[in-house]
């Protein structure tokens, strides 16, 4: 009898039924954006503050930024699934709700195109989208073997720079996302060699000398336009800064690896090879 009330329930698999459909507070921008992509953000009690796209996201119940969670601010929404990105916590909050009887599960994309896949995947399965996760996953796949391809020879050199209002600006070196885009549109990481960010200072950016300066258009925004960026040390000595060569991307679709990433890809290959994205 028991087995038959968690059928009827949706809670185990069998007979044909479908799957629970839980309910979900999502956190980082790429998960809450897989959920509205595979039709499930009728689930979603709430999201972080990174939770961006689509405008939709932002009109949701909010629990704060994904580093930073309260475990009282997340309980409140009644949720009994967490999802989120490998940038969430801290820990011991993650661990509070488990001990609180809610599912959480991390998933991280690790940079990759084939972890977006798996991402996608997991949250199918989790939320109980499979059917639609699969379709999904078909068509992310085809628009990936179709992105435009760099062109060849020689690799430009671009300094991604990390910038906030009232922050340092900070330089991306290897194992970060910026890095693993660059490479991806055909690019040199100019802070290659260094792991994670770094300050910037004006011997590294002339020691890096940049073909190009490449930023998030919220840390455009925030540095006041290119000649405000140009301002930070040594940036307009090097050859980008000299020719005015600064793309900036929208910090989610260049960092977040979301389902959007083919187009992600598109549009950063076109910017940094100097041709229409």
């Amino acid at each position: 009898m028991k087995r038959r009330q968690l059928l009827l329930a949706g809670l185990l698999p069998g007979l044909g039924l479908a799957q629970a459909q839980p309910r979900v507070v999502s956190v980082g921008g790429a998960v809450t954006e897989t959920v509205f992509a595979l039709g499930a953000q009728g689930q979603l009690a709430g999201v972080d503050t990174t939770s961006l796209f689509p405008v939709d996201a932002t009109r949701l119940p909010q629990v704060g930024y994904a580093r930073t969670l309260s475990a009282e601010g997340v309980l409140a929404l009644a949720p009994q699934l967490l999802l989120a990105g490998g940038e969430a916590g801290p820990p011991q909050v993650l661990a509070q709700l488990k001990r609180a009887g809610v599912r959480v599960e991390v998933l991280d994309e690790h940079h990759r195109f084939d972890g977006v896949v798996e991402r996608t995947k997991r949250i199918g399965m989790l939320s109980g989208r499979e059917r639609e996760a699969q379709q999904f996953i078909a068509k992310l796949q085809q628009d990936w073997a179709a992105r435009p391809k760099p062109p060849a020879g020689s690799l430009p050199r671009v300094l991604f720079v990390l910038a906030h209002a009232g922050g340092q600006l900070r330089v991306a070196g290897e194992g970060t996302a910026a890095d693993a885009m660059l490479t991806l549109a055909g690019a040199r990481n100019a802070f290659a060699g260094v792991q994670g960010y770094r300050p910037l200072t004006a011997e590294a950016a002339l020691q890096a000398a940049p073909d190009v300066i490449l930023c998030t258009d919220q840390g455009l925004e925030a540095q006041g336009g290119i000649d405000g960026l140009l301002k930070a040390p040594g940036l307009a000595l090097t050859p980008a800064g000299r020719a005015r060569r600064v793309a900036g991307m929208e910090a989610l679709l260049l960092l977040g690896f979301t389902p959007r990433l083919p187009q992600a890809l598109a549009e950063l290959t076109g910017k940094l090879h100097g041709r229409a994205a």
